[in-house]
């Protein structure tokens, strides 16, 4: 009898093992639009993960699209590492007249390496430069990113072991209701702070995610940041914000502080700041902590000019007025309402839910049923995540352009996945 060997891809004889979301969606994909992928077979699956927050306008965006091959077409620079150019000169003054002088943000805009974890790095760097102090507090089940310095604000285990060598010069606090509400907010991290013989050393910063986005969907109260915020102008610290996931509008608002009437002293901001799913990322700080030598922090990739291209159109097409703001909390208001009613529905097994705008997460009791959920789910056609530190908890982060119909779609698919898993 012969026994027939499935060949092995390419991605299984040459990628390295350390890829991850292919295994979860076995399939080959070939082209997207909106808020649809479709496989190399023709067949359509509906995205509700969004390149993990770098595609809030969804797959090739028309607009964002048209804007960018006009720019090459005309042969506009591409690599133009940190000199002036047109296209830079036109995303500054975008950014500047719609996102920060209507809010009243006085940042300084730095563009460091193309990833939110060269953002972190930056802000971490930077915040240590200005107080002339190492340490940096950060929170249980944060993520920053997967470079050395930001693994030390990292909380997970298994990301953390990674790194190979000691992950030093950092303290974790609670982050928000890590307690379980038993104990009053920074009680532990004031008396530190008091103590001259508790061991942690003046922090330079702090660093937080409004809502922890691999951590679990863990939302911050409002109430909650603003005390941050004041714990940390009274004791000399300043504040650093990780939007790198919850911001461009995710949360509803541009920035996902704004709720909380907070104004960190620096932000750092990637994935969907460029709209079309290009490298790009931002430093963004109060003009008195500019304190960088000319190249001091710098990077080849930091002036992907077609980034800026599309990241104007972004700013120009979607965040003159406040019709998308309005659309993600309603939308936001309609998940959450599913949400509710599946964990009504499948209370006695433990389901919880969280969220702000549109990201949401659905956690278990059973933590092997979110994995479970999000299998299912791929099988109707649904592109969905884990996270959390034992992946417990189903991640909901559609395209905040997803349509109505687009996201009764899902939703259904969602809500029948839970219940076949059941």
């Amino acid at each position: 009898m012969t026994t027939t060997v499935p060949s092995r891809t390419v991605f299984e004889t040459v990628e390295s093992e350390v890829r991850s979301y292919c295994r979860a969606w076995p399939v080959v994909f070939d082209r997207a639009e909106g808020s649809r992928l479709h496989d190399e077979q023709g067949r359509s699956y509906l995205d509700f993960f969004a390149g993990a927050g770098s595609l809030n306008y969804g797959h090739n965006n028309p607009v964002l699209k048209r804007a960018l091959l006009d720019y090459i077409e005309r042969d506009g620079i591409t690599h133009g590492l940190d000199m002036s150019t047109t296209a830079k000169r036109a995303f500054l003054e975008t950014f500047r007249s719609t996102i920060l002088e209507p809010r009243g943000l006085p940042y300084k805009v730095m563009f460091p390496g193309p990833t939110g974890t060269n953002a972190v790095e930056a802000a971490l760097k930077l915040a240590r430069k200005a107080k002339g102090r190492e340490a940096v507090v950060s929170f249980t089940n944060a993520f920053h990113g997967m470079s050395l310095g930001s693994l030390a604000v990292t909380g997970n285990a298994f990301k953390r072991a990674g790194a190979g060598i000691p992950l030093v010069h950092t303290t974790p606090m609670p982050f928000d209701n890590y307690l379980n509400g038993r104990v009053p907010d920074f009680l532990w991290f004031e008396r530190l702070l008091e103590d001259q013989g508790s061991g942690l050393n003046h922090p330079a910063a702090v660093i937080v995610e409004t809502v922890q986005g691999e951590g679990g969907i863990n939302v911050a109260r409002a109430e909650w940041l603003r005390g941050l915020a004041d714990l940390c102008r009274r004791r000399d610290m300043l504040l650093i914000v990780d939007d790198v996931q919850m911001g461009c509008g995710r949360t509803g608002e541009f920035f996902s502080f704004e709720e909380a009437g907070i104004t960190p002293d620096i932000v750092t901001v990637s994935k969907s700041i460029s709209g079309y799913g290009l490298p790009m990322a931002l430093c963004l700080f109060r003009p008195e902590l500019d304190l960088w030598e000319p190249g001091e922090h710098n990077g080849t990739f930091r002036g992907h000019n077609p980034a800026f291209v599309t990241a104007t159109a972004a700013l120009d097409t979607y965040w003159r007025d406040g019709t998308l703001r309005e659309r993600t909390l309603v939308n936001g208001g309609r998940i959450e309402g599913t949400l509710r009613e599946l964990c009504a529905e499948h209370g006695r097994l433990g389901a919880t839910y969280r969220g702000r705008g549109l990201v949401w997460g659905l956690e278990f009791t059973h933590k092997e049923r979110a994995a479970a959920v999000c299998r299912k789910a791929f099988e109707y056609g649904l592109l969905i995540e884990t996270s959390g530190p034992q992946d417990e908890v189903v991640k909901l982060l559609p395209p905040l352009t997803v349509s109505d119909t687009e996201l009764d779609e899902g939703l259904g698919i969602l809500a029948r996945a839970v219940r076949e898993t059941a």
